[in-house]
């Protein structure tokens, strides 16, 4: 079989999307679409999400140390993708595509009320890697919507369809099987 190089970000996906939110000190809010985030650490649990400089939200967050990775569903593929072509600096993203700036525990970044679940962050380093910095942060707070709980309080990601991307917008979390450690017991 023939193979072909490709660039990692084509195959090593689809990831979540996430809409980062963040505000600076005197509370103006901005929204960031990235795709580049991933679960770092478990005690304490830490995420990464990865930014190129120049957007208004990595100034933001390297301001305040602070960000909320909000995770929309399939259906809010759309503002997802507008958030992402469009500069802070010019648009206030709240208000443009109808999302709802919440306070949350963190002292500047609000959470976005229409994504069902809400990652708060502190960030802990931020290392750069030549065309984008990567944010290593503390999961300080996590919000979920009770409707995608079970009834032990778990969450099961494939009933948010999530919003994967991989230079397209995939459906994501399609459940595979039963839980980690299932082909051990057979």
């Amino acid at each position: 079989m023939a193979k072909k190089t490709l660039s990692p970000q084509t195959i090593l996906a689809p990831l979540p999307s996430a809409l980062v939110s963040c505000a600076s000190r005197d509370g103006k809010a901005n929204i960031i679409t990235i795709a580049w985030m991933g679960v770092v650490n478990s005690d304490p649990p830490m995420i990464s999400i990865s930014i190129r400089p120049a957007p208004l939200s990595h100034a933001l967050i390297k301001e305040t140390g602070e960000f909320v990775a909000n995770i929309p569903t399939a259906d809010m593929v759309e503002v997802a993708d507008a958030c992402g072509m469009v500069s802070g600096r010019e648009v206030q993203k709240f208000e443009r595509f109808g999302l709802t700036p919440q306070k949350g525990t963190l002292e500047f970044a609000p959470y976005i009320v229409e994504c069902p679940l809400n990652v708060e962050c502190c960030v802990k380093q931020v290392i750069n890697l030549g065309s984008h910095d990567l944010f290593l942060a503390e999961v300080v707070n996590l919000l979920v919507e009770e409707a995608l709980l079970d009834e032990r309080g778990r969450y099961d990601p494939g009933d948010l369809k999530l919003l994967g991307f991989s230079g397209m917008y995939y459906l994501a979390a399609e459940k595979m099987g039963p839980r980690m450690g299932f082909s051990r017991k057979k």
